[in-house]
């Protein structure tokens, strides 16, 4: 199995255990959905229990969450776009000093593709909310939820390379 934590806040933000997909050698995609989480309960990973044992779940204060929201204590936050544009700014400069460091031949695929995806986020700026790491560095990724072209399923987008694997 393999965790992925944020690489300038060392904070867990996703792991292979749910639906990855790298899109444009830039970002990852990762499904979601809803769950149903019971105070001292075991984690219902998404099982489709009957309507009688989810009705019964929500009346013992069960509540429904995101599941990567849920499981890697995800923070919502907020941007406007230009507060957005200048934390992208930011952000992209210090994982490219980082790429510097530790993979010297992706600085250049990185800052094209980076640039490229910025500007597929802005255009779609109103269809994202963001959640940033469980310790709200603001230095660290945000992570971009939006809903597949369906309208219901929920998924994530990270930064690939903003992003270290720790293969447990």
């Amino acid at each position: 199995m393999l965790l992925y934590s944020d690489i300038l806040t060392e904070d867990e933000i996703i792991s292979d255990a749910f639906p990855v997909k790298t899109v444009d050698d830039i970002v990852i995609e990762v499904n979601c959905q809803l769950i149903t989480v019971k105070p001292g309960a075991d984690i219902d990973i998404g099982a489709n229990p009957s309507a009688e044992e989810q009705e019964e779940a929500l009346e013992d204060g069960a509540k429904q969450v995101n599941n990567v929201i849920h499981s890697f204590r995800l923070q919502p936050t907020s941007f406007d776009k230009k507060s957005y544009l200048t934390y992208l700014k930011g952000y992209m400069k210090a994982v490219k000093a980082k790429l510097a460091e530790t993979n010297p031949d992706r600085v250049e695929a990185f800052e094209k593709g980076a640039s490229a995806y910025a500007k597929k986020i802005v255009a779609n700026f109103k269809d994202f909310e963001f959640y940033t790491g469980e310790s709200m560095n603001p230095d660290g990724m945000i992570a971009l939820l939006n809903y597949r072209a369906d309208g219901v399923t929920p998924y994530f987008t990270f930064w690939k390379d903003g992003l270290k694997e720790i293969k447990l």
